[in-house]
């Protein structure tokens, strides 16, 4: 299609709009009311209104066209024209900052938004084209991983939509279409998937979109705190020895013979918790507290090195806050890349592993040392922390290592949320895909967690309506009448 063509607007407004800010940056022009775009390669400038500057600066491979009208609509008022994106977009056509795939085909036109293409300089001829960084997985079952190690993403398409994502760069949409027997809402879902994913040049991940606040995110929520993986990297290569066979055997036998001491002795070790309890009562929640928090860095740093020895990206360590207690988390999404199910399952059960050692030593240290001094007091209280963890962590009714344990063991992606839909399908009547051995297991699962979730939060809703409403009651109902009203406004688009 020739560039100077009106752009058509029939799903348009649906796309998300090109970015720009890989090859462009806007600037103020201080002698009048304008804003110039400027190559960052090169000498080329255009002059554009100040509106157009302020719409431009949302083309950033994140909000849709109708956002970013939407947006414009808010700041310039009901005056602007309602094709004002749109004419934006025609202007960037016609100065050559974008252009439209010239080899589009008539009955294709509600694609057309997808083929935008950069033309100044060294751009990539093709907005459709694959970053060079994003790589192509084969898994074992038959299907493929598309993984995105810049922006750690990744997506699992079939045979044919990999054949499809790799000609999309090449030929036109309706052309590819048309030798797949497929439709273009089809193709559309293909590439709303690699924008989200940011698996396209000149596209980013979109933000999360902001929710109004639940009550119930107090009870689990996360603060993020920085990106462990360069400090990673550069310690790796000196534990690399703890992923071989030789350290697994003798790790074996340390904890097997940590496993019958403890045994043998449980009758002792409850004694002396009780005995705790009896003569320590509430002082023991500072060092027991502290502990736990070196139980669970150490946990997460488990994970972490062991999703780097396979390779695997980390992007994210931080907080997470679960009914009111500390503890943290790691962001090991990347390890669903690996093909292998015995890593995958090596870097979720190493958070536990590193728990269980943590018990063993702190079990030998206590037969080691001598009753009422601090190393006996303090190795009783590790001991105590990392088996608490541990219990914690195993329960795969929750999503904590045990329900990602169970994922990596079952081969079932999405337990949860599968299980529940398997009900859904069941109930209504609508084809159920699962079969097998994974119907079975979504057949189970879905009960025992709606049980687990009745009671553990049924039990935390009543015990904190309970006291709220004992002991301030004008108060608790005066914040539970301003966040109905505030939580049931219609919320702006």
């Amino acid at each position: 299609m020739n560039a100077q063509n009106p752009l058509p607007e029939s799903n348009s407004l649906d796309w998300i709009c090109p970015d720009l800010t890989a090859y462009w940056k806007l600037a103020k022009v201080k002698t009048c009311n304008q804003i110039v775009l400027k190559a960052k390669q090169g000498q080329s400038y255009h002059l554009f209104s100040s509106q157009e500057g302020f719409a431009l600066r949302y083309f950033t491979g994140k909000f849709t066209f109708t956002k970013v009208q939407h947006i414009c609509q808010q700041e310039f008022g009901e005056t602007l024209p309602a094709d004002f994106v749109i004419n934006l977009l025609q202007k960037l056509i016609e100065l050559n900052i974008l252009a439209l795939d010239e080899k589009m085909s008539g009955d294709s036109q509600d694609l057309e938004p997808l083929n935008i293409l950069f033309k100044k300089h060294d751009f990539p001829k093709t907005f459709l084209k694959l970053k060079d960084c994003v790589q192509w997985i084969k898994h074992p079952e038959g299907y493929w991983i598309l993984r995105n190690p810049e922006d750690v993403k990744f997506i699992q398409v079939s045979e044919q939509d990999k054949t499809i994502i790799d000609q999309l760069g090449h030929r036109p949409i309706a052309a590819v279409a048309a030798e797949f027997c497929i439709s273009q809402n089809q193709i559309k879902y293909l590439l709303q998937m690699l924008t989200v994913t940011a698996m396209l040049e000149g596209t980013t991940p979109p933000q999360p979109p902001k929710r109004k606040f639940n009550p119930m995110q107090l009870l689990f929520f996360r603060i993020p705190l920085f990106n462990p993986d360069p400090w990673l990297s550069q310690h790796i290569n000196n534990l690399r020895w703890v992923w071989t066979q030789p350290f697994a055997l003798l790790l074996g036998v340390f904890l097997t013979v940590a496993a019958l001491m403890g045994y043998s002795q449980h009758g002792e070790l409850l004694q002396t918790g009780q005995q705790l309890l009896t003569h320590s009562g509430s002082s023991l929640l500072l060092p027991f507290g502290l502990l736990t928090m070196l139980v669970v860095t150490l946990h997460e740093l488990g994970h972490a090195f062991t999703l780097k020895h396979y390779g695997g990206i980390i992007p994210q360590i931080g907080l997470l806050i679960i009914m009111f207690m500390p503890a943290a988390y790691t962001d090991t999404s990347d390890s669903y890349c690996l093909v292998k199910r015995y890593q995958r399952v090596l870097v979720i059960g190493a958070g536990v592993l590193v728990q269980l050692i943590i018990a063993a030593i702190s079990l030998f240290l206590w037969n080691g040392s001598s009753p009422g001094t601090w190393l006996n007091f303090l190795s009783y209280l590790l001991m105590s922390a990392a088996l608490f963890t541990i219990a914690l962590n195993l329960n795969p009714l929750a999503k904590f290592d045990g329900y990602y344990l169970a994922v990596a063991l079952t081969g079932i992606n999405n337990l949860r949320s599968r299980s529940f839909g398997f009900y859904k399908n069941l109930f209504t009547r609508k084809p159920i895909q699962e079969t097998g051995k994974d119907a079975l297991i979504l057949a189970i699962y879905a009960p025992l967690s709606l049980v687990y979730i009745y009671f553990v939060f049924g039990f935390l809703f009543v015990r904190i309506a309970d006291w709220s409403f004992t002991n301030i009651p004008i108060l608790s109902l005066m914040l539970l009448l301003i966040w109905a009203i505030y939580y049931f406004l219609p919320q702006d688009n």
